[in-house]
């Protein structure tokens, strides 16, 4: 029982391996991805965009925040949370960092028909595009609460997905995570 917080590179697996922890623990997704993407489609404008915006509108920033603020207290249990900050906000938490080099990343996000709200083009310019919005955010983060997504002192695992399966990097989780 607890909760498992997965933040990491962007595209590299971690709401597909949340979902898949999700299904074998018996535990619940939380994803603020998806309420990003979903403000993103609001507003018309993509999750880059939405990025950039939030430097100068905490708004977005201040209501996910207060979503996962609020599990330290409110008995929050047997949750994975798919997030770029829970494992700052969510002192509980098993704190697990995916990392998967920037072409296995682009490629993984240029070939899910099932992603919405990201800046679209060729492999080359999803990377591009990726790696903007990684620091975009990295750069936020680190001025609005000083927290260090790249330290990756902060986590209980780190993990490269590279050249890993779904079923690999789940499993690998799940032993450090009944481990700790």
């Amino acid at each position: 029982m607890g909760i498992i917080s997965i933040t990491g590179d962007l595209g590299s697996g971690k709401s597909t391996v949340a979902k898949r922890i999700c299904a074998v623990l018996g535990y619940e997704y939380f994803s603020t991805g998806t309420i990003q993407r979903k403000i993103a489609a609001s507003r018309g404008i993509d999750t880059l965009q939405l990025n950039k915006d939030c430097k100068a509108d905490k708004s977005v920033d201040d209501y996910i925040d207060g979503c996962l603020k609020a599990m330290n207290t409110d008995g929050t249990d047997n949750i994975v949370l798919d997030s770029r900050m829970a494992w700052f906000f969510v002192h509980k938490s098993f704190k697990v960092y995916l990392t998967a080099r920037a072409e296995v990343a682009a490629d993984r996000v240029f070939h899910d028909d099932k992603r919405s709200g990201e800046p679209v083009g060729d492999t080359l310019t999803v990377m591009n595009n990726l790696l903007a919005r990684q620091r975009e955010e990295n750069e936020r983060f680190k001025e609005f609460y000083n927290a260090d997504c790249y330290n990756r002192a902060n986590f209980d695992l780190v993990l490269d997905t590279s050249d890993l399966s779904v079923e690999e990097v789940t499993a690998a989780i799940i032993a450090a995570y009944r481990s700790k």
